[in-house]
């Protein structure tokens, strides 16, 4: 689910779903609706996006994933998920993740998604990405984001191949995130940073946005195109990997 609210004329989004703030087909929904609104509405300066609780977001909602009956299924989900991705990657104003908790596999990605990324200051906050370890890929938006947001082949490389869950000094050296700020400053924060970046004379912001995602905007929408990929997705029909995600899943309830 996604909660949102208006504060300082920065629409806040709040993902809220059980212990872990998963990702559903609603959320999905919402966060499409919440960067249309931002597009859309010129009193609202950007993003704030941000979780409840001790987790921002620990990915997609894995339930949904051990769903899936058809191949059919997974590439439709899948590719819708990455649409919303890439509005999200795309919204021309300022995007900042406030990242509350833990912050893993697709809530990651929603994290590298954004233009800055602020984490609370925590010893026992982890961030990171699991994917290989369960045996499930990334989709071409995915990647590409990641890829975007870590800045270098290399640190993709790490962070993708290692699957490590790292705390969050770790994450800023390793440049996964911007900021560590406390726990009572970290929407204070992330609203600053969007006023910071918008409220300027004709708001340049946006265009200068626009000329930085824009190679990697027309490959994802490339990459979505082409079907080749769709047949990773079968991964999600063997029993290691199905066993793997049932397991996971059942450490959350």
């Amino acid at each position: 689910m996604l909660e949102t609210q208006i504060e300082d004329q920065t629409l806040i989004a709040t993902l809220v779903n059980g212990k872990t703030n998963a990702i559903t087909r609603k959320t999905l929904d919402r966060l499409k609706a919440a960067v249309e609104q931002v597009k859309t509405d010129e009193t609202i300066k950007g993003l704030v996006l941000t979780g409840s609780g001790r987790f921002f977001s620990s990915g997609f909602d894995l339930n949904t994933f051990m769903g899936f009956e058809t191949l059919d299924q997974a590439v439709k989900f899948i590719t819708y998920a990455d649409e919303v991705l890439l509005d999200l990657f795309l919204c021309p104003k300022p995007v900042v993740c406030a990242m509350n908790g833990h912050s893993a596999a697709g809530g990651l990605i929603l994290a590298m998604a954004s233009d800055y990324r602020i984490i609370t200051d925590h010893p026992k906050i982890k961030v990171g990405m699991s994917e290989i370890k369960i045996g499930v890929p990334l989709s071409p938006a995915q990647s590409a984001v990641m890829r975007f947001g870590l800045d270098s082949d290399k640190r993709f490389r790490d962070v993708m191949y290692f699957g490590e869950m790292i705390d969050v000094k770790t994450a800023l050296d390793r440049e996964m995130v911007d900021k560590i700020v406390p726990a009572d400053e970290l929407i204070k924060t992330a609203k600053a940073i969007v006023s910071l970046w918008i409220d300027t004379p004709a708001r340049p912001f946006c265009r200068l946005k626009e000329e930085l995602r824009m190679e990697t905007g027309s490959h994802i929408r490339a990459r979505l195109e082409d079907t080749g990929w769709h047949h990773a997705l079968d991964c999600f029909s063997k029993k290691e990997v199905r066993d793997t995600l049932a397991f996971v899943q059942s450490t959350m309830e």
